[in-house]
């Protein structure tokens, strides 16, 4: 396994430079939003507008991949990035931002799929599950670090400078790689009626689950300011939160493998619903108590989509991984991109505390859904192998373990 990991350093440090760029760049545009004015419902929207674009690249950048290979794909794409990102910085129009953070998810989506496909070229087959559950813990890590760069001091222009030092850097490890890069696959077709007939459960958790983490990653820290939290308190309560799922999501993922599933992810949503109700009686967002809090709602919610992917995993063959990961990657996306505009809606008719409101209604109903399938459906399939950590980001991601048997 370590021979793996040597092997994968290069693509791993600059994964580590692109999700703190990432994660940095998500928390700002909205803190620097809210100080140029724009309402919650425009910030919601958007967050919305960077997962349109994360679709659209899940399709467009792997032909440009094909045609100049990875690592120019991956240096153009960390450079066109930066260029974006400091357009965003010079340029405070709410259109022109809209605009922009199109640009920036289909570029990032793009950047995934490289690191991703030539992880999977990369790893020993044996090592493939290792070396993903280290690439989720770089993942995650990176983007709960990048949230102290909130503290650095200075006007707006600062940290969209930061973010693009962050980008630039990302590409050099590739760059300088003497690594061969591999063939990226043409992108399979999407199956969603026919992969809902065999597990639907794991569909409208992937779906779910990007309702939930589309508005965290879009509204949390407007939330964590109205609550009364300063920037650098903010970007605390965020790295709290995605500590949550670097630490939970192991374990959690152990005990689905022990248990059906969909048992297990009505309980996790259980859990998530009840955490999330409790926020709404905590006196401030900067205290122990919600420091608790934040990090079991952020260890359960990012736990969902691993899960709803290992369990669509246990019902499909080996030649359809491709197709069932752009499947569920497609479905979670789309609620990636609805739930920061329904939520920033309701934030920003009624009052910020609603978005917590959201997450309870959204986790207390995956729990109904998934409990009833458990209650009302025999299970047909029972998997002999192990629960992978999974980040939601390509469809080059669910073939990092498609030896597992179905």
């Amino acid at each position: 396994m370590l021979s793996s990991i040597r092997t994968s350093t290069p693509l791993l440090l600059s994964t580590a430079f692109l999700l703190m760029g990432v994660g940095l760049l998500h928390t700002h545009i909205a803190l620097q939003g809210q100080a140029l004015g724009f309402s919650v419902a425009m910030i919601g929207v958007l967050t919305s507008a960077y997962y349109a674009g994360f679709l659209v690249g899940t399709y467009a950048i792997p032909r440009l991949t094909h045609r100049i290979g990875h690592i120019r794909t991956f240096a153009f794409c960390t450079a066109l990035l930066a260029v974006v990102v400091l357009v965003q910085a010079l340029d405070p129009a709410y259109r022109v931002w809209i605009v922009l953070r199109v640009l920036q998810g289909l570029l990032l989506v793009g950047l995934y799929a490289v690191i991703e496909s030539w992880l999977n070229a990369a790893a020993n087959p044996a090592h493939r599950s290792s070396v993903f559950a280290v690439y989720m813990m770089v993942n995650l890590g990176a983007s709960a670090v990048a949230q102290q760069f909130l503290r650095i001091r200075g006007e707006g222009f600062v940290l969209f400078c930061v973010v693009a030092i962050l980008f630039c850097a990302a590409s050099l490890p590739v760059v300088a790689t003497r690594q061969p890069q591999p063939h990226l696959r043409s992108v399979p077709q999407v199956q969603i009626r026919r992969l809902f007939r065999l597990a639907p459960t794991a569909l409208v958790s992937a779906f779910t689950s990007g309702l939930v983490l589309g508005a965290f990653w879009g509204l949390l820290p407007l939330y964590a300011a109205a609550r009364g939290l300063g920037v650098e308190g903010i970007g605390t309560y965020m790295s709290v939160a995605i500590a949550g799922g670097v630490v939970l999501q192991w374990p959690l993922g152990r005990f689905s493998d022990r248990i059906d599933r969909r048992l297990a992810l009505s309980l996790i949503s259980v859990i998530a619903a009840l955490v999330a109700l409790a926020n709404l009686l905590l006196p401030a967002a900067g205290g122990a108590a919600a420091m608790v809090a934040i990090f079991l709602f952020g260890g359960m919610s990012f736990t969902l989509y691993p899960i709803a992917v290992a369990h669509l995993v246990d019902y499909v063959h080996s030649d359809e991984l491709l197709s069932a990961s752009s499947t569920v990657l497609l479905v979670n996306g789309v609620g990636s991109a609805v739930g920061p505009l329904a939520a920033g809606a309701l934030m920003n008719m009624v009052s910020p505390q609603l978005l917590f409101v959201w997450f309870a209604v959204l986790d207390g109903m995956l729990a109904t859904y998934a409990f009833y399938r458990f209650i009302h459906r025999k299970r047909e399939v029972t998997p002999d192998d192990n629960f992978v950590p999974l980040v939601n980001t390509t469809p080059g991601s669910l073939d990092l373990h498609s030896t597992r048997g179905c």
